[in-house]
């Protein structure tokens, strides 16, 4: 089976350089370091330049920051923008309030197959845990399993199994496809099929259902879905929930696209032609 070789993580960003910085260093902390970075920033002010480029300053991989005017929520734009930047044939998207594990590109690797994309896993971390773990440098990818088991009657995490468990590549399919839970803040996807569905659709208002769209499109494209559980979790820091005043709507878009097998993003990757080059 062939594996993805160069990685490129795009890590969508909105003015929370605090919780970027723990982040990025996570990704720094990899034991497998044959990937990039590209910072796809949705408008942030200069606080997020400062920290990107403090960071790139000392970083033992490649940075990028790809930065947009602040127009509203447009997270597919930025990460159609950070996979133009990138060089992998591989793409991992990752929010920038989601800390990764040690192993998170190497289970990446290991799970990437073509005709399949790999929808990772996240766990809920509480409010006040995330404020220490932001106020205190707390690198919660090196805490024992005793500290997350602690954490996990305190309630500060939603679940904690899936980090004590690593599962195999297997039973990871199902020919029986769902786009429920699907979450581009831990998505693997091959350049390839990006390219082939036009990417994320930047057509889409607001907050909501831009990634199960993409999975969706991918799905009528030819590419399945394997469930990364038990090996690609990541600590997702709590924050506000953002509005949601599209997101019927934006469900709706998604719901008639399945039926209508629609492949083609309306405005997506290709709209940007002039930035590959």
């Amino acid at each position: 089976m062939r594996h993805a070789q160069t990685i490129s993580v795009v890590i969508t960003t909105y003015n929370r350089p605090d919780a970027l910085e723990a982040v990025v260093r996570a990704c720094f902390m990899q034991n497998d370091k044959n990937f990039e970075i590209i910072i796809a920033d949705d408008g942030s002010t200069a606080n997020t330049r400062t920290c990107v480029e403090r960071l790139a300053a000392g970083a033992p991989v490649p940075v990028q920051h790809v930065w947009q005017p602040d127009r509203g929520f447009r997270a597919a734009m930025a990460r159609n923008r950070g996979t133009l930047a990138a060089k992998g044939d591989y793409i991992v998207f990752l929010d920038g309030d989601c800390i990764p594990q040690r192993d998170f590109i190497a289970r990446h690797r290991a799970l990437s197959q073509p005709g399949y994309l790999v929808s990772g896993s996240r766990i809920l971390l509480s409010e006040p845990l995330t404020r220490r773990v932001l106020e205190h440098n707390i690198d919660v990818a090196a805490t024992p399993l005793s500290t997350r088991l602690a954490w996990r009657l305190r309630g500060d995490l939603n679940k904690v199994l899936q980090l004590a468990l690593r599962w195999p590549d297997l039973a990871r399919t199902s020919r029986k496809f769902s786009w429920r839970r699907i979450k581009s803040c831990n998505l693997g996807v091959w350049r390839t099929d990006l390219e082939r569905v036009n990417g994320f659709d930047e057509s889409f208002t607001g907050w909501g259902h831009e990634d199960s769209d993409l999975v969706v499109r991918l799905f009528h494209a030819g590419v399945m879905r394997k469930d990364g559980a038990f090996a690609t979790e990541v600590f997702h820091l709590w924050h506000r929930e953002a509005q949601r005043d599209q997101e019927t709507s934006n469900r709706r878009v998604v719901l008639e696209r399945a039926t209508a097998k629609v492949t083609q993003a309306t405005v997506g990757l290709r709209e940007h032609g002039h930035e590959a080059a």
